[in-house]
């Protein structure tokens, strides 16, 4: 299950990325991240009591366990070589695909499809994202492209698939994921979609939030990139995703699913072209949609222009799975990090 701690990573790297300074890596802040928000861990002073102590130790430096947790992790590299919406006609790797999960651009489908300029044209900086999962997808020597919205499930029908690996207590283990920003206005009443994308490949944490944080901030092509004087406005919210099963081919069975619990992922056949897209497990109890509504909506997103009441007609390939969105702000995220640094991080 994704924690406070996984957004707080997700806003690290946005900020080390903006900054173009070292990120904490995902276990330094997991380990920060507890011990500001639980005092009792933090690591005790000297008393004045009759404990010995090393003579030979320097009486300003940190203790050995905050020291090793403030040294910069090297960035890694992950994730797969381009992300588009899940609107667009072109090409887009297996793995990423974006998904907009706020009230503001999923109403109409014409607003998944807006774009702030061509991720080609952001220059070496705002192609931060791209370039970290290209590496990535490079090493495993991924050749994938598909021409469609995004790639079918890959799960026949009536078979189920767990691509989550059992959660543990720290949240590591490797996901399939989907980082989101969000813009916040200053009273905190309105929310407006900034960014989302993921992946419905299992990542290493570590490598997959720092990733699909960088991509979805800069290179979700709906908008332009994150800029660092919007940080203060920001929303960061990360979904694991788990519990995927494929529904049989029918209209009834793609209405098998409960709103608010499970989100969806469908792929369809139309005019010899093939269009998927999918909403994460809050989009449609945030709209007050209906399931007849979302599985239209859906479909929209996906490029299909027919009837309303022709959507039966189509043979959806429905794949229904569940998780959790956490979200932070960057208030929150901020007093972290400010006492962090005071700490010497």
């Amino acid at each position: 299950m994704a924690t406070l701690a996984h957004c707080a990573y997700c806003f690290e790297s946005l900020s080390a990325a903006l900054e173009k300074r070292p990120a904490l890596s995902l276990h330094q802040v997991q380990s920060l991240w507890k011990e500001y928000h639980d005092p009792a861990l933090e690591t005790p002073e000297a008393s004045d009591g009759d404990e010995e102590v090393e003579d030979d130790v320097p009486p300003t430096a940190r203790p050995a366990a905050v020291s090793r947790l403030m040294v910069p992790t090297p960035t890694g590299s992950s994730g797969s070589s381009s992300s588009v919406s899940v609107n667009s006609a072109v090409s887009t790797p297996a793995s990423a695909v974006s998904e907009a999960s706020s009230a503001s651009s999923v109403s109409v489908p014409s607003a998944a499809g807006k774009s702030g300029g061509s991720s080609s044209s952001r220059g070496g900086f705002f192609g931060l994202g791209k370039k970290l999962m290209g590496e990535k997808d490079k090493h495993k020597g991924k050749e994938e492209n598909k021409q469609a919205s995004i790639p079918a499930t890959g799960l026949d029908d009536g078979e189920d698939e767990d691509m989550d690996d059992e959660d543990d207590e720290d949240g590591v283990g490797s996901h399939p994921l989907f980082v989101t920003w969000n813009t916040l206005s200053r009273s905190g009443g309105e929310k407006r979609l900034r960014g989302c994308i993921g992946t419905f490949e299992a990542q290493e944490l570590d490598d997959g939030l720092r990733s699909y944080a960088l991509t979805s901030a800069f290179d979700d092509t709906r908008f332009p990139p994150i800029t660092a004087r919007e940080l203060p406005t920001l929303e960061c919210g990360v979904t694991l995703l788990t519990n995927f099963e494929s529904l049989p081919q029918s209209p009834s069975s793609a209405l098998d699913w409960t709103v608010g619990t499970h989100g969806l992922r469908i792929s369809f056949t139309h005019h010899g072209r093939r269009y998927g897209s999918t909403y994460l497990p809050d989009v449609a109890k945030e709209q007050g949609w209906s399931k007849e509504e979302t599985i239209v909506s859906l479909m929209r997103k996906a490029g299909w222009n027919g009837r309303r009441e022709e959507w039966r007609q189509v043979e959806l390939q429905v794949v229904r799975y569940q998780g959790r969105q956490v979200r932070l702000g960057f208030k929150e995220w901020k007093e972290w990090r400010e006492w962090v640094g005071g700490r010497g991080g």
